[in-house]
């Protein structure tokens, strides 16, 4: 699996998600926008997607395992 390079300045530390206690991805910065890398496969569904907000990935992928 291949991901978008990301500029370390910029990137900062990576935001965990976790879902009910257990960790799904994290999001990095990219630019003004937020980039999900999953860790777990009920999360995948989710990978590499653009958020504007940590909110919105969170909705994203609480979805996500739902559905899986």
């Amino acid at each position: 699996m291949q991901h978008a390079e990301l500029d370390s300045p910029q990137a900062g530390k990576p935001i965990a998600i976790d879902i009910d206690g257990e960790p799904k991805g994290v999001l990095v910065a990219q630019g003004d926008a937020f980039r999900f890398l999953a860790v777990k496969l009920d999360a995948f569904s989710v990978d590499g997607q653009l958020f504007d907000s940590v909110e919105e990935a969170e909705e994203a992928v609480r979805e996500s395992v739902m559905h899986s």
